[in-house]
C-alpha cells in the first residue's frame, strides 16, 4: 500500500483516537439503542431502517452535529459499494461540512465541548479519507492537520472503555507501521505520540470481542491489518469470517473475503467466494451491484487463468466487458480485464487480438501499473502460463 493510503488512515484514525471519557451523546440510552440499530442495519444493506433509526436521533436532537453525521454515514457506505461512482460525494461532503459548521457554533462557546470536539474530529476525518480515495491529497492532509488539534485536546482516553480503546489501537498500530515502512515519513510523525504495533493490535482485538458501537469497525481493520501488512493469512481469515458472521449479506465484506483468498493464490475458494457474489448480483440482493459484479467477473477469469484455461478466462472477460459498457466509468477492473485478455489471446496464440487489448489498456488511465504491463506485453508476447503470474 503506497504512503499516501497509509497517510489517509491515520486521517480517519486522528479522528477516532480522540474519543475520550467524557459523558457525551453517545452515552445516553435512546441515542445507544437507535445508533445501534442503524448501524447493523446499515452494514446488512438495509439502507430505509438504517435511515429510520438515524433519523429518530436526527429529531431528538435537531440542532447536534450528530444528525448530519449519521446522514453522512449512510452516504459513506453507498460510495464504499462503488467508489468509481462520485455521485454521492457532493452530498457527502454537504453533511460532513455541517457536522464541522455545527460543532463549531458549540466550540465557540464552549471550547472544550466533548460532543463538539469528537464529532467535528470525525467529520474531518471521514471527509479526508474520501478525499484521499479521489486523490485530493493536500486537502486531505489539511482535514488530517485539523482533526489533529481534538485528538490532543481530549488525549485523555477511558482506559476502560472498551469502544474507546479502538481509536488509540488503529493509532498506536500506524503510528509504528508508517515510519518504519516509510522513512521518509519520520519527519513528520516524530512530533507524535509513539506508536507500539503489538498493543494496538491487542487493543483492536479487545474491542472487537467487547466493544459495543464499534465491533464490526475493529474486525474490518483487522481483517485489513493482518491481510496487508502483518501478511498472516489465518488471522486474515478468521477475523473475516467472524466479520462475515455477523453480516452475512455485506457485499464488501464479501468481496473482501474474495480477496484474501485471491492474495495468497487459494484459488478454489476464490472460485466459491465470487461465485457467489455474482449470483447475488444476478439475484439483484441489495448491495451487490456492478463494481461488485465486476470484481467477481475478474477474479473468476483470475482464476481460470491460474488453472491454465484461457478460453474460460476469456468468456468471464467477455461478461466483464459488457457489463462495463457505456458506463462511462474506467475502474480499475475493466482496465485489469482488458489486460487479461491480452494476455489470454496471448497464450491461444492470437497476437493482433492481444495487441489490440495492450493498446487500449494504455488508452485507459493507469491503476496499479497497468500501463507498465500491458507495454511489457507489447514489447514481449505472453506466450505461456506461470502460476501467480496472471494477474
Amino acid at each position: 500500500m503506497s504512503w499516501h493510503r497509509l497517510s489517509a488512515v491515520l486521517v480517519l484514525v486522528l479522528p477516532v483516537y480522540s474519543a475520550a471519557a467524557q459523558s457525551g451523546i453517545l452515552d445516553r440510552a435512546i441515542v445507544r439503542t437507535e445508533v445501534m440499530a442503524g448501524l447493523e442495519a446499515l452494514y446488512d444493506m438495509e439502507f430505509a431502517r438504517s435511515r429510520a433509526q438515524f433519523n429518530e436521533v436526527a429529531g431528538l436532537f435537531p440542532d447536534h452535529p450528530i444528525g448530519p453525521f449519521l446522514e453522512g454515514l449512510s452516504l459513506w457506505w453507498e460510495i464504499l459499494l462503488n467508489l468509481s461512482d462520485t455521485s454521492n460525494d457532493e452530498a457527502f461532503y454537504r453533511v460532513m461540512t455541517e457536522v464541522i459548521r455545527r460543532s463549531d457554533e458549540v466550540l465557540d462557546r464552549q471550547p472544550h465541548n466533548f460532543d463538539a470536539m469528537f464529532f467535528k474530529g470525525m467529520a474531518l476525518g471521514f471527509r479526508g479519507r474520501l478525499r484521499s480515495n479521489r486523490r485530493d491529497w493536500i486537502r486531505a492532509a489539511a482535514d488530517g492537520h485539523r482533526a489533529m488539534k481534538y485528538v490532543l485536546e481530549v488525549a485523555d482516553s477511558d482506559t476502560t472503555n472498551h469502544d474507546y480503546v479502538f481509536g488509540r489501537g488503529l493509532y498506536d498500530y500506524y503510528a509504528a507501521l508508517i515510519p518504519a515502512r516509510y522513512s521518509f515519513a519520520r519527519a513528520i510523525t516524530t512530533f507524535l505520540p509513539p506508536g507500539d504495533r503489538a498493543r494496538g493490535l491487542a487493543e483492536l482485538q479487545r474491542t472487537a470481542s467487547q466493544g459495543y458501537f464499534m465491533r464490526t469497525e475493529a474486525l474490518y481493520f483487522l481483517v485489513q491489518i493482518n491481510y496487508l501488512y502483518e501478511r498472516d493469512f489465518t488471522a486474515s481469515v478468521d477475523f473475516v469470517t467472524e466479520l462475515r458472521s455477523r453480516h452475512p449479506d455485506n457485499p464488501f465484506f464479501h468481496t473482501l473475503e474474495g480477496r484474501i483468498y485471491v492474495s495468497w493464490g487459494v484459488w478454489p475458494s476464490v472460485v466459491q467466494v465470487f461465485t457467489a457474489v455474482l449470483d447475488r448480483f444476478t439475484d439483484r440482493l441489495p448491495g451487490y451491484n456492478a463494481s461488485m459484479a465486476e470484481q467477481a467477473l475478474y477474479y473468476l477469469a483470475r482464476a481460470r487463468m491460474e488453472a491454465g484455461e484461457p478460453t474460460e478466462a476469456l468468456s468471464y472477460l467477455l461478461s466483464l466487458e459488457a457489463l462495463m459498457a457505456g458506463s462511462g466509468i474506467d475502474s480499475y477492473f475493466k482496465a485489469a480485464g482488458c489486460l487479461l485478455q491480452g494476455m489470454a489471446h496471448d497464450v491461444l496464440g492470437r497476437r493482433e487480438r492481444a495487441v489490440s487489448r495492450y493498446e487500449e489498456v494504455l488508452r485507459m488511465p493507469d491503476r496499479g501499473h497497468l500501463h507498465e504491463r500491458a507495454g511489457e506485453y507489447l514489447r514481449s508476447p505472453y506466450r505461456r502460463y506461470a502460476p501467480g503470474q496472471a494477474h
